[in-house]
């Protein structure tokens, strides 16, 4: 976008660029989120900034009366293969905080000194402004919605002291951590509580379908699900922890909703964090060492999909007569991430070729070589097994092809041994060069990890049988004919391109709605509240 496009956004407060960008003030020296209620500062004292970070170190302060830390973060994170958006994946998973700078640096191939030039240049911040930035928003988070003592509140989000903690707050948002938490638009958790609450923004709509995507691939002792509800443990670098995530209260938004409804409008902080039209995504965490709590809320985040923009998304995927009817039913369709990108290759290599019914039975016996939870709770007392414990013991527990058995053993001993590194940190052409040379590996796994591990927005696993279902589905009176498109499951005289490349660079969210679509023939949809319940059991 350039200047003038950005100017008419914030001059329409556009709520779909909040957390996109930020407009600086110079005559009044704070920065805002697009949609920010006030009045429309005059172009000429006006400059637009990629990050809150960059606005920082310019010397502007945050906004009080539109909070711009509170909304969900870009999607330029996952639209970015550069080496700005690998880092910033990385940054919001906390590598900064555990490793420091240099080890981001070694992780993405350069120097410190390369990577904070490259990082100044394309995010007009280094690295250090970019993790401290995302600091004070876990703070924030963690203001509003608990009672966690201040101490507390500055360890986990990240800070190396309370002095560090209190003069970031203040330089930041132009308070105290105090005065900071008494702007929270609900009461926090009573003190005597022992998990933490937390409401989770996001850009509206949101099709709830990606619970039931879950829910039928949950592992017994591992995961939990529900139509509306997601629960699991996990295993974060400093400790197990187990969480819960709720989609909670009043539906509103009613079936069909149009995605217009959301492109505008006069909205506060409470709308991302419970949404005024629809319901609340709540973050309930049973246990967490509170230095994995950074990453434990991105990666929340990431599973969830709560940074995409699904106005854009719905757009470009409506305009495709096969997948125009989809959206309509099932409008802010999510892309769910993954939580442990080593586990997600293991899972894809056990999925491969077969149901996801026969999947999760294979994943559940694959499951008792890993180790007990050690914050069993709520019947979650597992954990999936390190790629060391299936590498050694997995055998015992593998059923199948022997060569399927052999492939997914090796790639278990190359994650353990290091010598096949798989994280947030990754691009499409590096997982291609990772993971195809590897024996039982084919494009469709690594497209289907490109989606889950590092977000990619524009992926097509167009020999995926259910994708070619739901194509007949979506659009029944179309025969298969000849040619490239009979391969996808249309006739050689459509218009439309097999492939789907007129609506990148959002092809995996076309996926999501051909996998959907694969569930339920167009003649036997219901409305969407059931429709999206049963449709992720079609998805591979």
């Amino acid at each position: 976008m350039d200047f003038w496009q950005r100017y008419r956004a914030i001059d329409a407060r556009d709520t779909r660029f909040d957390g996109q960008f930020y407009t600086a003030v110079r005559s009044t020296g704070i920065y805002c989120r697009p949609s920010c209620p006030a009045r429309t500062p005059k172009a000429e004292n006006v400059t637009f900034y990629e990050t809150s970070a960059a606005a920082h170190d310019a010397g502007y302060r945050a906004c009080k009366r539109c909070l711009p830390e509170a909304v969900p973060g870009t999607p330029a994170w996952n639209l970015r293969s550069d080496i700005a958006g690998r880092a910033m994946r990385l940054i919001n998973d906390g590598v900064i905080n555990r490793d420091g700078v240099e080890g981001l640096a070694a992780r993405l191939g350069y120097s410190s000194r390369q990577l904070n030039r490259i990082l100044t240049h394309e995010l007009g911040a280094g690295p250090l402004s970019l993790a401290r930035a995302s600091r004070a928003q876990t703070a924030r988070t963690l203001l509003v919605s608990t009672s966690m003592k201040l101490a507390d509140v500055a360890f986990a989000a990240g800070f190396s002291s309370v002095r560090q903690f209190n003069e970031t707050v203040g330089e930041v948002f132009a308070m105290t951590p105090t005065a900071l938490r008494a702007t929270a638009h609900r009461h926090p958790a009573p003190a005597a509580s022992t998990a933490l609450t937390l409401n989770l923004p996001y850009r509206e709509p949101f099709d709830p379908g990606i619970f039931s995507f879950l829910a039928v691939r949950a592992i017994p002792g591992i995961e939990a699900g529900t139509a509306t509800s997601y629960a699991r443990t996990l295993r974060l670098p400093h400790g197990d922890a187990r969480f819960t995530v709720e989609y909670t209260g009043p539906d509103n938004s009613g079936a069909g909703t149009n995605a217009a409804e959301y492109k505008t409008g006069d909205r506060n902080t409470a709308a991302y964090d419970g949404g005024s039209r629809g319901r609340s995504l709540v973050l309930t965490i049973g246990a967490v060492d509170l230095r994995d709590l950074p990453a434990l809320l991105s990666r929340v985040r990431r599973l969830f999909d709560l940074d995409a923009d699904p106005v854009a998304i719905d757009e470009a995927l409506a305009a495709d007569p096969r997948l125009s009817a989809s959206v309509a039913e099932a409008p802010g369709i999510r892309m769910p991430g993954a939580l442990d990108p080593h586990e997600l290759l293991i899972r894809a290599m056990v999925g491969q070729q077969i149901t996801v019914a026969a999947a999760r039975t294979a994943l559940t016996q694959l499951a008792a070589a890993g180790s007990p939870s050690a914050v069993p709770g709520e019947g979650l007392d597992r954990l999936f097994p390190r790629p060391e414990q299936i590498a050694v013991n997995g055998r015992e527990f593998l059923r199948g092809p022997q060569r399927r058995t052999d492939s997914l053993l090796a790639a278990a001993a190359a994650l353990a041994a290091g010598d096949l590194e798989l994280g947030y940190g990754d691009d499409l052409p590096g997982l291609h060069s990772k993971l195809l040379p590897l024996a039982g590996i084919g494009p469709w796994t690594v497209g289907y990890v490109a989606m889950r591990v590092i977000g990619a927005p524009d992926v097509f696993l167009g020999n995926d049988a259910a994708v070619r279902n739901g194509i007949r589905n979506l659009s029944p009176g179309v025969a298969a004919g000849s040619g490239a498109g009979a391969a996808h499951g249309l006739s050689s005289g459509f218009s439309g391109s097999p492939d789907f490349t007129d609506v990148s660079p959002w092809r995996s969210y076309a996926t999501m709605h051909l996998w959907r679509a694969a569930a339920v023939p167009k003649s036997a949809r219901t409305p969407k509240t059931t429709t999206t319940t049963t449709a992720a059991k079609a998805m591979t």
